[in-house]
């Protein structure tokens, strides 16, 4: 077993620096998805093509059809052009000016394929009772990948008890997991906000309204929900673009803003968006204005279920020990699409420490760059994982 991981780690770090060099964006992952393909069709896993364009399941059928587990990676990579950081030169920069792979979907996906072929090796030897469904995603930035793969039917064609997910994390050390029952992960939305009035000379604001003044005292009003409505419910709301007029002596008709809404508790988020609004349409009304303000929705929170994230706990102690778990930690503000396939499985979403963010290591920089030594780690989380499942089911029918 330990040459077959050695072999799977080096295969899965030549995959990694070979999708690093090539990163597709968003709905558009067609070479990495044939990439994956193709490799699933060489461990003899039924491979499935198609939901969300370019999504790819890999499927390993269960000798008795018991109760199944899902497995999943992101694949798309992020509109960012790579900079090479001095003294750390590397020869899979990527070839595709203006896109990277900044948050480690490459990683992400390799670390499954390795576990692809380790278990793989462990099915041929004795199938599982159940299937064992490997889920490569696009489409995780901002575009809804997951949401759209449930849509499709993912669920319905590959039925699964529970689902994971496994996200590298820089600032915690290099091969530690981490996780957390319950929000993880926040929703996330965004709205456009339009105050319209009446425009006039800078000089004699009494012919209009002044709707920078209006739309000044919404941004200040909002910020209150959150810190004076709801101090210990956690959510941020921030206020990202704020433009009106272009002269220097007219007051402008309209002033445009725009901005983002996290929460991590479903109804919380709900009561917020009421609040949001009835404070937008009151203070234009004090102020004889009209406002108008539309929601684009984001991600729902990434919920960890109870069940899920112990089995994932006993299984991150086996492989790295309580030195090595960090449990719980702190959830984060950002969001992630995963959330949408908890909404229709329980399960749980991990992180493994990517190791330290300096140097611009970190998350969405130009200089980040997955971490090769925790590429073990991730493949043996995913089997543990897998044989875990089973066991458990097998001995709690």
């Amino acid at each position: 077993m330990v040459a077959s991981i050695q072999e799977a780690v080096g295969r899965a770090r030549d995959i990694r620096h070979d999708i690093h060099a090539h990163p597709e964006l968003a709905f558009q992952e067609r070479r990495t998805s044939e990439i994956v393909s193709r490799r699933l069709q060489e461990l003899d896993f039924q491979v499935h093509t198609g939901l969300a364009r370019t999504g790819v399941v890999g499927l390993l059928p269960g000798k008795n059809r018991g109760p199944s587990i899902g497995l999943r990676a992101d694949m798309d990579a992020l509109p960012i052009e790579e900079r090479p950081t001095p003294g750390k030169e590397k020869p899979y920069i990527s070839t595709h000016r203006g896109t990277m792979h900044a948050c480690g979907h490459d990683g992400h996906t390799s670390m499954l394929l390795g576990a692809a072929e380790i278990l793989a090796r462990r099915w041929k030897e004795n199938p599982f009772s159940g299937d064992v469904v490997l889920i490569f995603q696009p489409a995780e930035e901002n575009e809804g990948g997951g949401k759209e793969m449930v849509q499709q039917g993912l669920f319905q064609k590959f039925p699964v008890k529970q689902i994971f997910a496994l996200h590298n994390w820089p600032g915690m050390p290099a091969g530690s997991i981490g996780l957390c029952d319950g929000p993880i992960m926040a929703a996330y939305d965004r709205f456009d906000l339009t105050v319209l009035g009446e425009g006039c000379h800078a000089a004699m604001p009494q012919f209009g309204d002044d709707v920078i003044l209006v739309a000044s005292e919404m941004i200040q009003s909002l910020q209150k929900l959150t810190s004076r409505n709801h101090p210990f419910e956690p959510s941020v709301l921030s206020i990202t673009r704020f433009h009106a007029g272009d002269a220097y002596n007219v007051l402008p008709a309209t002033a445009e803003l725009a901005g983002t809404l996290r929460t991590f508790d479903p109804s919380h988020r709900e009561r917020l968006i009421r609040e949001i609004e009835r404070t937008v349409h009151g203070l234009a009304g004090a102020n004889g204005v009209q406002a108008s303000i539309e929601w684009k929705e984001g991600y729902p929170a990434t919920i960890n279920e109870k069940e899920a994230t112990a089995l994932a706990r006993r299984t991150a102690l086996q492989l790295v020990g309580p030195q090595g778990l960090v449990d719980p930690v702190q959830p984060s503000t950002g969001s992630e699409d995963f959330g949408y396939m908890l909404q229709s499985v329980p399960g749980c979403y991990a992180w493994i420490g990517n190791g330290p963010g300096e140097g611009g290591c970190l998350l969405h920089n130009p200089a980040y760059d997955f971490n090769d030594e925790i590429l073990e780690t991730g493949i043996r989380y995913w089997v543990q994982l897998v044989e875990n499942f089973f066991a458990e089911q097998e001995g709690n029918p």
